[in-house]
């Protein structure tokens, strides 16, 4: 940055402390300098032209959209002088370089390249790699309220700055809050907006990979899993939680870790719990884990759930019929889970387009969502509930459920509270055995098949099911 522009900054950047707080400086400001100053004139005034360059699209859209005017009024006061000001990213700056670069004379442009590399010696390391990334799932479309604005930011930090600020990092919060989410934005704005190579993977697909070394007893293939996991520049393990008790691949993580760690490459993890909190995971795991920044996502308050319903209510014909009431009741009586927000917005319309009401008012969000919100099983349900049910209906504890007792007076009814878990969640056999005392995924599906199979032939059997899943609270 030219020595004039730096200072000029530097000025701009302690008045604007005044105005904002620290934190949106660090965001939206930090990575950001004068480009260049020019001279105009505008209704015979003279005009301060600014043009400011910014890191990335994300960027220069916030700025934009959120700080112009603001950029324009101090920039004025330090000039005294009207200002224009303009952002620029990174290539464009490159192409208007190029453009000034004075070009090739015909005999060097059409002189061939000596030797060129053959398209087949490109080593796997340098092919494009399957990062499994969901396209829809953006820094955009990601809704913020105060119990996700620290991932958020955080995690766009991340993805501006990949293996140089915060790494690991590891993001926490119950199920449906949004960490998968903030992954794939990661993923995608480092994809869209650099040439690194990103890899997303579930803990299970992590597993299942691992295990197909020993399965193939295949050096080539053992070969294939390190190029896959380790010749990346990010890493993104969604649901890390799953690999407690599977040491073998534990053994393999830590060294797939410590290798992209050592190369400066961004590690990204998600998990149900903190670091602390996941007791089946090796410790040596649990110290990398806080080696860099832990954020946690927490339930969404009825405002930020309030703005979660109307973004997802967009791209429905029927949503100019659906008011501000509607969408209160929908927030109050939903669960966190934004897959349960969902589901309440695609009943309401499926009602709506069955009935074809002229209005949707209250009384008939009721009648639309009644079964859904208020007593759906599905909805209210989690596996915590349901063990809980189970326990009270047997006059045992949830700590029996989840203990390694095998007497028929636990066994029996810890086969109905899995069955039911399964049934009425929508849970992998792996979270499932990890809620019942980190069991084995072949010894949840046992014991569904087990109650599936005595209810073809028990009546009492499916009587006392239907007690319980009465009781669920």
């Amino acid at each position: 940055m030219n020595e004039d522009y730096s200072i000029i900054w530097k000025n701009f950047l302690n008045q604007l402390k005044e105005l904002v707080t620290s934190s949106s400086i660090n965001t939206w400001f930090k990575n950001c300098k004068i480009y260049k100053i020019e001279d105009g004139i505008q209704d015979n005034r003279p005009l301060k032209k600014i043009t400011i360059s910014v890191p990335s699209p994300y960027i220069k859209d916030a700025l934009e959209a959120r700080y112009l005017e603001t950029i324009e009024e101090l920039m004025e006061k330090i000039f005294d002088k009207n200002c224009d000001i303009f952002f620029i990213l990174p290539e464009e700056i490159e192409k208007q370089t190029e453009l000034e670069l004075p070009k090739m004379n015909d005999e060097i442009a059409n002189k061939p390249l000596n030797n060129p590399a053959p398209v087949e010696n490109i080593t796997s390391y340098e092919q494009k790699i399957e990062s499994n990334l969901i396209e829809k799932y953006t820094f955009n479309n990601f809704i913020i309220g105060e119990s996700n604005r620290l991932a958020q930011t955080a995690a766009l930090a991340v993805a501006e700055q990949p293996g140089k600020l915060y790494n690991p990092f590891f993001i926490h919060g119950k199920s449906g809050l949004g960490k998968t989410h903030l992954m794939h934005a990661i993923g995608n704005y480092i994809s869209k907006n650099t040439n690194k190579r990103v890899l997303y993977v579930t803990s299970e697909k992590f597993i299942s990979d691992f295990t197909s070394i020993n399965m193939r007893k295949d050096t080539s293939y053992a070969e294939s899993f390190k190029n896959k996991y380790r010749n990346i520049d990010v890493l993104m393990i969604d649901d890390i939680q799953f690999l407690g008790g599977a040491e073998k691949t534990q053994q393999e993580f830590f060294h797939t870790f410590n290798n992209l760690y050592d190369m400066n490459k961004q590690i990204i993890i998600s998990s149900d719990r903190s670091p602390d909190d996941l007791k089946l995971l090796e410790e040596r795991l649990r110290t990398r884990f806080s080696w860099g920044l832990t954020v946690n996502i927490y339930p969404p308050d009825i405002e930020l759930k309030k703005r979660i319903v109307k973004d997802k209510m967009r791209g429905y014909d029927v949503a100019q019929l659906v008011g501000e009431d509607i969408i209160e009741y929908i927030a109050c009586n939903s669960e966190n889970d934004v897959r349960h927000i969902e589901g309440a917005i695609t009943r309401l319309y499926a009602y709506a387009a069955i009935m074809k009401p002229q209005k949707i008012d209250l009384e008939f969000a009721n009648d639309a969502l009644k079964d859904y919100l208020k007593n759906s099983i599905y909805m209210d349900s989690n596996i915590s509930k349901i063990q809980k049910a189970v326990a009270d209906y047997y006059h045992i504890t949830v700590e029996d459920l989840k203990s390694k007792k095998r007497s028929a007076n636990i066994n029996y009814p810890r086969q109905i509270a899995i069955y039911l878990c399964r049934t009425y969640t929508d849970e992998s056999f792996p979270k499932i055995g990890l809620e019942f005392g980190n069991r084995d995924h072949s010894t949840i599906i046992h014991a569904c098949d087990k109650i599936k199979e005595d209810l073809k032939n028990n009546n009492q059997l499916k009587e006392i099911i239907k007690e319980i899943k009465n009781n669920i609270g």
